[in-house]
């Protein structure tokens, strides 16, 4: 039976998110292969995944680019067990997405026209930093998720333990469906809670496994569970608590329906213990894709549900041969190719080109999309990530994705002077493609500046610089992008008046400045009595405090969390002007700043390493000696996680020393968490470079 591409109900658009090597690419390689879109099982460590396909990731060993699979899956009808979609095919447009920290807008854009998620946590590691930055994003958006507790065959996997993080570190509702039956060595399949069945996985077996009842030995830990799982419905659910409440008991299929409406609600997570490398639970995992996360018309949003179109751009890639490469997501209405699309930001009209179904590397064509569904445009020179295409005379914008600042800089120039032009044109595509990647001059020096999220995010700028684009470059070293803000409260009154002969220029403009709490920006506020500066010149004065922000005076940084009064002017009948009244407000925020005690900010990370007992003193030791913040030290079996805050600052090279001091044995993560003053015995190191 093929799926009837009208019918929204049968689409699942999900993504794979978790922290770093967690096991999203292997999940996303099985459950492909269980939906035979592809023959054989690729490996993360042969390099051979369908979704990892660019040399660069194939030879790092990780996810870069957010990829997109789509693929079909029809549930199985199986003896004794209950699916609410039996027998029905169903298209799922899998995004398995990055868990470096450094490309992180991989996942921001992706979670951002999902429907649902499967968040995928290591029996090991448990929440760790990473997987706390992705369920935060998952949040934002109210994406509905599955719990997937991967690497329950691992040596010290704990899956009540990772269930119990779910609750205290994420606040989720999380309660298990399938449990793991067994681990570490002992894993031999799941135990489902809901029809109180245990799944052994068998190869012959068309959904991977064979029904048994519960041994013996389970039968109590199953009892427990299911007791659990209802009463935490019960608290949700008015079906379930009438049964509860009557001390009635809970036929499977109407527990599965509850499981799906609170899932989709927001208010419950549904968790299932397996392992994507030993093919256990993959295939159940997929059926609770299908039962318990929403279809795109269960998601509709309000805004959209009249347009005769409304659709998102998400992605930009540019391909070799294919050109330039818009993923979207249509929410209303019908994409088809050759019609006239508006992008309301710019105002203007492009005709759009071929349409197409991608899987990872490979296109087919399509002649037109629904609503609910992904595809990928070509044709389009202007529509950038986060833009909307609608009709003319249709006009709506729909909420883009909000991406995080750059942290790291560097200067960049070509390694051969004739190709200066090349690396310019090369830079220009790539920041097109990654909206956390930004290009600039340097205005005193003239140099080519390049940020981005990370070291290892302009690590691989430059190699897609060389392999895509045939530019060999030079980088300085790499330098952090400080803030700077106020300690006390100041004013400035600054009067500017020149005169040349004929007119003149004049402005005098007062204002005052007032630390804020961290995170909170600059707040530029109106508090002229009397008209003292006309209306018609706030707003250059507020353009000219806007300017002068972008600047501080410790080290040329950016000026935040500072509230910005502009209290008194004055003006004169002939000379003032626009531009006077920029300068003046300019030149009184920098007096004003430099009398309210300004500090430094840098950014400080929150790092995690996981390493074996014997080598967690060096490791510490280390760690101290970069000014870290030890917060906590996890011991899991044979294993330690150390969680610290330290300067980013002190993380460039890392990576090297931490396998220096383990041998090799040692891994680490790290996130953005806050900007922190920096020491006066730092202040010098930071300022000088």
């Amino acid at each position: 039976m093929k799926l009837n591409t009208t019918d929204t109900g049968r689409i699942r658009n999900i993504g794979i998110a978790a922290h770093i090597d967690a096991g999203k690419t292997t999940l996303t390689e099985r459950i492909l292969f269980y939906a035979g879109a592809i023959h054989a099982c690729g490996d993360v460590h042969e390099g051979n995944t369908a979704t990892d396909f660019s040399d660069i990731e194939r030879e790092k060993g990780i996810t870069i680019s957010s990829a997109a699979a789509p693929c079909e899956w029809t549930q199985q009808p199986v003896s004794g067990l209950t699916r609410l979609h039996s027998g029905q095919p169903h298209r799922l447009n899998i995004i398995d997405t990055p868990g470096h920290v450094d490309f992180t807008a991989e996942v921001e854009r992706s979670l951002r026209v999902l429907d649902g998620a499967v968040a995928v946590f290591c029996g090991v590691g448990g929440v760790q930093p990473q997987s706390e930055t992705v369920w935060r994003q998952t949040d934002r958006y109210r994406v509905p998720r599955v719990a997937f507790i991967n690497k329950m065959d691992r040596q010290g996997a704990d899956f009540a333990r990772v269930v119990g993080e779910l609750r205290s570190k994420l606040g989720a509702n999380a309660w298990p469906v399938l449990l793991p039956w067994g681990a570490e060595s002992g894993l031999c399949g799941q135990i489902d809670i809901i029809d109180e069945r245990a799944l052994r996985p068998n190869a012959e077996s068309p959904t991977g496994f064979i029904v048994e009842d519960i041994p013996a030995e389970w039968c109590s830990a199953l009892e427990t569970a299911r007791r659990e799982l209802i009463e935490a419905l019960a608290s949700l659910d008015d079906e379930i608590a009438a049964l509860w409440i009557e001390g009635q008991p809970v036929p499977a299929q109407v527990l599965r329906a509850a499981v799906r409406r609170q899932t989709i609600a927001c208010r419950f997570v549904p968790v299932i213990g397996g392992s994507a490398y030993k093919h256990i639970g993959v295939s159940a995992l997929v059926d609770a894709i299908v039962d318990f996360l929403p279809a795109p018309s269960e998601v509709q949003r309000a805004e959209v549900a009249e347009m005769p179109l409304a659709a998102l751009a998400f992605k930009v890639v540019r391909h070799p041969q294919a050109g330039r490469l818009v993923y979207v997501r249509v929410y209303a209405g019908t994409l088809q190719k050759g019609v006239p699309l508006l992008n309301p930001r710019l105002g203007k009209t492009e005709r759009c080109g071929r349409l197409l179904r991608v899987f990872a590397d490979r296109r087919d064509e399509l002649e037109s999309v629904q609503a609910g569904d992904i595809c990928v445009v070509t044709g389009l020179r202007d529509f950038s990530t986060g833009d909307t295409l609608c009709l003319e005379g249709h006009a709506l914008m729909l909420e883009p994705p909000v991406f995080p600042e750059p942290v790291v800089s560097m200067a960049i120039e070509p390694a051969k002077s004739s190709d200066q032009s090349r690396l310019s044109t090369a830079l220009a595509r790539l920041a097109d493609e990654d909206p956390t990647f930004r290009v600039r001059t340097h205005e005193e020096t003239g140099q080519c500046l390049i940020s981005g999220m990370g070291e290892l995010h302009l690590e691989v700028i430059r190699e897609k610089l060389l392999r895509e684009h045939g530019v060999e470059t030079i980088a300085g070293a790499p330098e952090i992008a400080c803030r700077e803000t106020i300690t006390q409260e100041a004013e400035a009154d600054h009067l500017l008046k020149k005169q040349n002969g004929g007119s003149g220029m004049y402005a005098r403009v007062k204002l005052s400045v007032q630390p804020l709490e961290r995170g909170a920006g600059i707040v530029i506020e109106d508090a002229i009595i009397g008209g003292s500066i006309p209306s018609q010149f706030l707003g250059a004065v507020r353009r000219g405090i806007t300017e002068a922000a972008l600047a501080g005076p410790l080290a040329g940084s950016p000026l935040v969390d500072m509230r910005v009064r502009i209290i008194d002017g004055a003006l004169h009948a002939k000379d003032s002007n626009d531009q006077a009244f920029r300068m003046a407000a300019a030149v009184a925020l920098h007096e004003a700043v430099r009398h309210a005690a300004p500090v430094l900010l840098e950014p400080v990370m929150l790092v995690e390493c996981t390493v074996s007992g014997e080598h967690q003193g060096d490791i510490l030791g280390d760690l101290n000696r970069r000014r870290a913040r030890v917060m906590n030290i996890d011991h899991r079996g044979h294993e330690a996680g150390i969680l610290a805050e330290v300067p980013l600052l002190e993380m460039f090279g890392y990576a090297g020393a931490i396998r220096s001091l383990s041998r090799g044995r040692a891994s680490y993560t790290m996130v953005p968490t806050s900007y922190e003053v920096v020491p006066e015995s730092v202040l010098k190191r930071l300022v000088e470079g």
